[in-house]
């Protein structure tokens, strides 16, 4: 096992000595890389973003994440690229050229952030020329989405998006489109004090029964924020985010996918394959988020009001744990115990998630919350209904932010089971569904407004169908 280094823009940087909770964007700045910066300490701002040279097929992509969250050790034998790294006064590099000539840098704080995933789009392979821009793409395919994590305060976004918008293609000799034709560097397994990313599920179920106290780690979007802003440490730490066991996806029958993979890669793995799911991703926080986030660290935090627990319950999806005694199947309506705690014993670690087909036809997810993107919910709500001869007769309904855990609505799924799918149903329905969980008053909003959101979901959605 090789001394933990990582590749900064070319250059190889040694690890050693690095706490375990010290983030990437510290290490970096450390380094005199000072172009990122802390702005929020969450990954909601994205003045932290760098780019990391992640699989992509037979090749690799550059992918933007927030430095401010994953461990410095998490990057071990990768290849990370900061806004230094792309040009210099010198030699700007084509994303910092259009946004110095368009007005679209004022402070300089935010920018950065924004030139890196700008370049991510910039160098994404199948951006194309966009004969049908729409406000959130550009003539030159350039979809905005990719700076939804990215906030500024200066500027305003106009001379961004022009900026953005006035991108071409990269030079063919351009270093960092031609690097992306090689493969992603190989995942390193790493074993340092109070770290270790191992090598396969073996070694790491060993590690946790070695270490019962241990944090596992995948994209560390939950426990990054506990680390930087409620200074929580861990013991040990155990990333798993690349384990090849948890990194499969199949749809031969059931739907399965690995714990392991982020949102974006499920995203493009699945695609249309279920729909549902497919309404859930542009909802969910923002591209450099879901960059990092793992499905199966999205389940395991347990969070209340996180998006896609309603979606999979509505799915009826199960979940296959491991341990050294082998793997269990439980479903997903069990997992949650209660507030943050769930079925996984000690030493267990969640391998997949399982969704079963065939999937239901008629499927919603309506999540409401104070901003369209990148926000957190108030509530969600999430519906699956098999309709057979203008009856339903099956009937799914996840939700989350109105109780301690994600809930099924049960009670509203035996209204509408058995019944035609009529006005007079959903009305009745509606009624019930505004009685389930137990919401309270909160920052983001009131008891009375989650239950009347809830009640109105299942009629807005009848509405417009």
């Amino acid at each position: 096992m090789t001394e933990p280094q990582i590749t900064v823009n070319g250059r190889s940087r040694p690890l050693v000595g690095t706490p375990d909770h010290t983030n990437a964007l510290d290490f970096l700045r450390g380094l005199g890389l000072t172009g990122a910066k802390e702005g929020c300490a969450e990954g909601e701002c994205g003045a932290c973003a760098v780019l990391v040279a992640r699989p992509d097929g037979d090749g690799s992509r550059w992918t933007p994440v927030n430095a401010c969250l994953v461990p410095a050790l998490a990057l071990d034998g990768q290849e990370v690229v900061t806004a230094e790294g792309l040009g210099d006064p010198g030699d700007l590099h084509p994303v910092q050229a259009e946004l110095a000539v368009r007005g679209g840098s004022q402070c300089g704080y935010c920018t950065p952030g924004f030139v890196c995933s700008m370049a991510a789009e910039y160098y994404r392979p199948d951006r194309s020329a966009n004969d049908e821009p729409d406000p959130e793409h550009g003539p030159n395919g350039f979809d905005l989405h990719a700076i939804g994590g990215n906030l500024c305060r200066c500027t305003g976004y106009r001379p961004i998006r022009d900026a953005a918008w006035a991108l071409g293609a990269p030079d063919p000799t351009d270093p960092l489109a031609e690097r992306q034709a090689g493969a992603a560097p190989a995942v390193a397994a790493t074993r340092v004090a109070g770290f270790a990313r191992p090598a396969d599920l073996a070694e790491a179920l060993a590690l946790l029964a070695e270490h019962p106290d241990a944090t596992v780690v995948a994209g560390s979007t939950d426990w990054g924020v506990e680390a930087n802003l409620r200074g929580r440490r861990a013991s040990y730490v155990v990333a798993v985010d690349r384990l090849p066991e948890l990194r499969g996806l199949s749809t031969d029958g059931v739907v399965e996918i690995g714990a392991g993979l982020t949102l974006s890669e499920v995203e493009a793995m699945l695609g249309d394959t279920v729909p549902l799911l497919a309404q859930v991703w542009p909802q969910f926080a923002s591209r450099l988020i879901r960059n990092g986030a793992t499905i199966g660290g999205n389940l395991v935090t347990a969070s209340p009001i996180g998006d896609l627990a309603p979606a999979l319950l509505a799915l009826d999806a199960t979940l296959v744990l491991a341990s050294a005694d082998g793997d269990r199947e439980v479903t997903l309506a069990e997992f949650f115990t209660g507030y943050r705690e769930t079925l996984l014993r000690p030493g267990e670690l969640l391998r997949a998630v399982r969704v079963p087909t065939p999937l239901a036809e008629h499927t919603t997810f309506r999540k409401i919350a104070k901003r369209r993107y990148d926000d957190i919910s108030s509530v969600a709500v999430a519906i699956a209904l098999d309709v057979v001869d203008d009856t339903v007769v099956r009937a799914r309904i996840g939700l989350g932010g109105v109780a301690a855990t994600p809930i099924r609505a049960r009670a509203t799924e035996a209204v509408l089971e058995g019944r035609p799918w009529t006005a007079e149903t959903v009305e009745a329905a509606s009624d019930a569904l505004a009685n389930e969980g137990t919401p309270i008053d909160d920052q983001r909003a009131s008891a009375a407004y989650r239950s009347a959101m809830l009640g109105n979901a299942l009629r807005a959605w009848w509405a417009a169908s």
